[in-house]
């Protein structure tokens, strides 16, 4: 790909960007992107799901990026790739407008003696770094962040505003932690004495790995004695929680709201979900999807797609299985019994 910093782009180094073949005016002059149905002529657009090939016709797109195999389909300018959706994220992300999470060093910074902090690091205001903390060059750290000691934060990662991160955890290169997210609280481990429960301090830490993303408001758990680690481009939705040894391969995708319980082993390139759980101790193999709402309870040794979630459907249907449900013991006696009679 080209390297380009510049805020518009005609339709000829948008396909040099990405490595496609432009269609139409070359010379077409695109400053942001846009759905197909409300995309401006000054907009770029892209087509995946044949659900909404029909908007083609109708669109105001100034480009769409499209397959090879929809190219006749475009009446205008298209961009011609072989993969519309990765193509489309590496153009929309040359038009990103989304402020630096801070802009050179906050006078009302917090920074211990003892930190190491690199070049081009930025820390908004009442940030606190504290001892041995290591922050790699390029670094960006939201205002109100903490992050405690012993920490490594790799070169040209980013962390919002409002985000906790407690000792000694390694975070690679080119990671994004978003605000409210917690990385290195204490796993959640105790033992039981005649109904007390007594705390077992969690003496491992976390592990991220480089151009990893975490979403707003999630958990990381640091690990009872061994680390919990998140491997490489691993992406996490907002509102996740990670429990204490955790390990979860590159390349995975864990989606809003699931919860991993202690010591589950999640290979490369699994999709969770939204809403799943996973119980403690579970491993899971390489290229696993699982679809939305599904219990995890055993584990899965072999690559495919997986469900238990209940999809909605109408009330009246959903009241009438829940009854049939109820009669299944009977209904199988029932039946043991005529085959006892045969």
């Amino acid at each position: 790909m080209t390297a380009l910093n510049k805020r518009t782009y005609t339709l000829e180094e948008l396909a040099a960007h990405v490595q496609g073949e432009w269609v139409g005016d070359n010379e077409h002059v695109l400053s942001g992107v846009g759905t197909l149905s409300a995309a401006s002529v000054q907009q770029i657009s892209f087509l995946t799901n044949p659900k909404y090939k029909p908007q083609l016709k109708d669109t105001q797109a100034g480009a769409v990026i499209v397959h090879d195999k929809m190219r006749d389909d475009v009446s205008g300018n298209a961009l011609v790739v072989e993969n519309p959706h990765a193509a489309f994220a590496r153009i929309a992300q040359l038009f990103d407008t989304t402020p630096p999470v801070a802009s050179g060093i906050a006078d009302t910074a917090v920074v211990a003696a003892s930190a190491n902090v690199g070049s081009g690091v930025s820390l908004g205001e009442h940030v606190i770094i504290e001892d041995n903390v290591v922050l790699g060059d390029n670094v960006s750290i939201g205002a109100n962040t903490v992050v405690r000691k012993g920490t490594h934060i790799g070169e040209s990662s980013t962390i919002h505003p409002n985000v906790t991160i407690y000792h000694e955890v390694k975070i690679g290169k080119r990671v994004c932690i978003h605000s409210q997210t917690v990385i290195g609280a204490a796993g959640f481990g105790y033992a039981n004495d005649k109904g007390t429960w007594l705390p077992i301090p969690q003496t491992g830490s976390v592990q991220i790995g480089d151009d990893s993303q975490i979403g707003a408001s999630s958990s990381i758990d640091r690990g009872a004695m061994e680390d919990t680690i998140i491997g490489k481009n691993v992406i996490i939705d907002n509102q996740v929680q990670v429990g204490h040894n955790c390990i979860i391969g590159d390349h995975s995708c864990i989606c809003g709201t699931t919860g991993i319980a202690g010591s589950c082993h999640i290979g490369k390139y699994v999709i969770l979900g939204g809403g799943c759980g996973v119980n403690g101790h579970i491993s899971i193999c390489d290229n696993v999807q699982v679809t939305g709402y599904t219990m995890i309870v055993q584990d899965i040794t072999e690559p495919g797609v997986y469900s238990s979630g209940q999809p909605a459907m109408k009330n009246r249907e959903w009241r009438k299985n829940a009854v049939r449900l109820k009669q299944i013991d009977s209904l199988y006696d029932r039946v043991k019994a005529l085959e006892k009679a045969n």
